[in-house]
């Protein structure tokens, strides 16, 4: 009783054993491709960084792919043609991204002509005291 209990605890660790094992260079290739697609649940996040139950599943899908042969941009393409460019952190310039690349630029252009706009207002001079506004102030600082 005491030896089954003992394999099964082994046979649970068996999959960390094997882990640790493994290639050191598929799993830094695999943890720099995952740091360069985005997570789709959290979308804040790479899939190295998310915990989402879907980056665990793509980050093996990676992981398995490149232990397959297939080349980093590969894996890219099947992710793109799978997810499309919102998968990616840097998507590509192209018609239906242009907002992604100039929409930061137009905001801030609009923010500075905002500014601008606002510090002018409020530097336009005073219109010129009247004759009778003069005396009236000369006579209340007497």
């Amino acid at each position: 009783m005491r030896a089954s209990r003992l394999l099964l605890v082994l046979l649970c660790l068996l999959p960390l054993v094997l882990r640790a094992a493994a290639d050191p260079e598929l799993d830094k290739r695999a943890a720099n491709l995952a740091h360069e697609l985005r997570c789709l649940v959290c979308q804040n996040q790479s899939l190295a960084e998310s915990n989402a139950p879907l980056a665990v599943d793509l980050r093996n899908q990676i992981r398995e792919q490149l232990a397959g042969g297939a080349s980093e941009q590969q894996v890219i393409d099947f992710m793109v043609a799978r997810y499309g460019d919102f998968v990616l952190y840097r998507p590509p310039f192209k018609a239906t991204t242009i907002a992604l690349w100039a929409g930061p630029f137009l905001l801030l252009a609009l923010g500075i002509v905002i500014l601008v706009r606002r510090i002018a207002r409020r530097r336009a001079p005073e219109p010129p005291l009247s004759d009778a506004e003069r005396a009236r102030a000369a006579q209340l600082l007497e």
